[in-house]
């Protein structure tokens, strides 16, 4: 495995704002047109089919054996949540209360464009879903590389989006699951193949195809 993990210092990385063009999908959402997001960690599109084509290609087999709760998640460190401090680094006007949990703010979704301003119309999306890290590899992680992988805050894996589309992705690969916006394709794709080649993680064949033409796009 090429990754070193340590529990401390997963919650401290550099502020990230995200965007994303115009869509709208719910009615109660409010879309503004912005550029790109940057999210931290994400390669050049370059490295991305660099690090896509030294992955390794195998068939997908589920044994029945994941649980979520193999993979601690939202751990607290400081005194808020991977959940809070997602919402406190990618929102914007965020004040939180004591419990850091946010009062006010507003949240751009990149899967579709749509800001929303109360935080329990946002998920926390895992970019690679803990189901698909488990069949492509963290079966064989420790709880403690599960719990680093299901809190990164370094790499392009946690992400501020509309709740019922981070639903609709669930626990789907990119040749089964695509945002709603084909312009954040580019930077989906090369989030999706940074987050595998740092972890070690493989692909299906019909995954690669998926990210290849993705990354075409960029």
């Amino acid at each position: 495995m090429r990754f070193t993990l340590t529990l401390g210092g997963l919650l401290s990385a550099a502020a990230v704002a995200y965007a994303a063009p115009t869509l709208g999908l719910e009615p109660n959402a409010v879309v503004e047109r912005s550029p790109e997001p940057s999210p931290t960690g994400i390669p050049s599109t370059s490295s991305a089919k660099s690090q896509l084509a030294s992955l390794t290609v195998k068939a997908y087999s589920d044994d029945g054996t994941y649980d979520r709760d193999l993979f601690p998640h939202w751990i607290e460190s400081g005194g808020c949540s991977t959940r809070e401090s997602v919402l406190k680094r990618d929102g914007t006007g965020v004040t939180v209360g004591s419990d850091c949990y946010p009062t006010a703010g507003s949240w751009k979704s990149p899967y579709d464009g749509a800001t929303w301003t109360a935080p329990s119309d946002v998920d926390i999306d895992h970019m690679v879903p803990l189901k698909n890290a488990w069949v492509s590899g963290a079966s064989g992680w420790t709880t403690a590389q599960r719990q680093a992988f299901a809190n990164d805050l370094v790499r392009p894996q946690l992400w501020a989006v509309t709740d019922n589309v981070n639903q609709a992705k669930s626990d789907k690969s990119p040749d089964a699951w695509k945002p709603p916006l084909s312009s954040f394709y580019c930077v989906y794709a090369k989030s999706w193949v940074a987050v595998k080649s740092y972890y070690d993680l493989t692909i299906t064949s019909a995954e690669k195809t998926a990210l290849t033409s993705m990354l075409n796009t960029c």
